[in-house]
């Protein structure tokens, strides 16, 4: 984790940086640096392995988010204030930067808002784009296999907030480098806020949305994009309707939850922001964080540590959604061998999920030969993917890890506790901090 010395040198640097690359026209005029991506560079307490955990009530004594249900013998479902599923569909009219840095990322980062503050973890989804058609990103592209959930254009978010002014931040971002002297970095390209209430305070319709884009930082106003197609722009209506076309703009669709939908987002946590393809896996990690702190412990108000790999490691997945990406594809192919019978019981796929877990995650994070996670680099990208597929078609012509885990090619780092200790109250102190 960086330091607030460092953290707060890197920002001066990259405000420098941005001044210096406007000044020389390489980039747009109502270009920033990414306000969201310097919150996630503060700290843990905007990731979503931090919303992830479990809260105490007021108390301690208790979980305020975290209930058993006796009857179902499972954790509780609990209802939120704002429940919903969206879908990015893509950003048209996107101004390009110049030829002295060079895109490493198209991406969006998603966020709950009030105007003031962020609410929620910060959501990331990478986009695509076509050489033909460099103003466009789209989002959830066709792909052989699993779609990687870091490309996944289909999200939920969960809030508890009773504001007036909650909604939905969207910045638009790109990570760079610079051709002249390698320095990289983090641009905002443009953002724009949804509120999720009208001023009756009615939630709004779900449709889909084209929302232009405002340029600088959420905290300015007034600011555009780019002022070479400025919405200010006077003339003949013609005139005015075709500068409108040419405004940066971002497509969402809000969807309406059917009873199913609501039923499975209502037992994850009530403030929560990721994609739809994942959800199944944070169910099953809540499931276990039920079992173990609810129903397995043997006192309340035991605070002791408590040896469950799942509930150690899992969080980092989050952080690393290539190897949440090994887990969903093992997983489903495990899914795809059970019987019907075996799907619908519980407690068994809890079991098998574990075995899984065991036999895909826990190898591969311990493994020296993938490289650690890097943000926008498509040499590690590519070197760690490398790695985990090697191991996952080891695993299924091995059916299961063991022999990998005993041939002498694999190594591994040193055995540390921590990667069997699950410590919920140092979890929570963190949370609070």
């Amino acid at each position: 984790m960086k330091t607030s010395k460092s953290i707060c040198f890197y920002h001066l640097q990259q405000i420098n940086t941005v001044d210096a690359l406007t000044t020389m026209g390489a980039i747009p005029t109502g270009f920033r640096p990414s306000t969201l991506f310097q919150l996630l560079e503060e700290g843990n307490q905007f990731r979503a392995s931090y919303f992830l955990q479990p809260e105490l009530t007021p108390s301690q004594l208790a979980f305020r988010d975290l209930m058993w249900d006796a009857k179902t013998g499972t954790i509780r479902a609990r209802p939120s204030h704002v429940s919903l599923i969206l879908t990015l569909w893509n950003c048209k009219m996107i101004p390009l930067p110049g030829m002295s840095i060079q895109v490493l990322s198209r991406h969006v980062r998603l966020c709950l808002f009030d105007g003031n503050k962020v609410l929620s973890n910060i959501h990331t989804v990478r986009a695509t784009w076509q050489p033909k058609k460099p103003r466009t990103w789209t989002f959830s592209p066709q792909v052989t296999g699993i779609l990687p959930c870091l490309l996944d254009g289909d999200c939920f978010l969960r809030s508890n907030s009773l504001s007036p002014d909650l909604g939905i931040l969207f910045e638009l971002g790109i990570s760079y480098i610079r051709n002249s002297t390698g320095e990289r970095g983090e641009l905002s390209c443009g953002w724009v806020f949804l509120k999720l209430f009208d001023a009756s305070g009615i939630p709004i319709p779900a449709k889909t949305y084209e929302l232009f884009l405002n340029g600088g930082t959420p905290y300015e106003k007034g600011v555009e994009v780019d002022h070479s197609v400025s919405r200010r722009a006077h003339g003949s209506v013609f005139h005015q309707m075709m500068m409108m076309r040419r405004q940066p703009q971002l497509l969402v669709k809000l969807r309406s939850l059917h009873r199913r939908s609501r039923n499975i987002l209502s037992l994850l946590p009530e403030i929560f922001i990721g994609s739809m393809c994942c959800i199944h896996l944070l169910i099953f990690y809540r499931q276990i964080l039920g079992d173990v702190l609810l129903k397995g412990r043997m006192s309340m108000q035991s605070a002791d540590f408590i040896s469950n790999p799942v509930l150690a490691t899992f969080p980092t997945l989050l952080e690393q959604p290539d190897v949440m990406d090994a887990l969903r594809s093992s997983w489903a192919e495990k899914e795809n061998t059970l019987k019907r019978s075996e799907k619908r019981d519980g407690e068994f796929l809890k079991a098998v999920f574990l075995l899984v877990y065991h036999d895909c995650v826990v190898p591969l994070l311990h493994s020296t030969l993938l490289p650690p996670f890097r943000w926008a680099e498509e040499e590690t990208e590519s070197a760690r993917w490398k790695v985990i597929a090697d191991f996952l078609k080891q695993n299924q012509e091995n059916k299961g890890a063991l022999q990998a885990l005993l041939s002498p090619d694999g190594v591994h780092s040193p055995f540390d506790i921590s990667e069997l200790t699950y410590d919920f109250l140092g979890e929570i102190r963190k949370k609070a901090v």
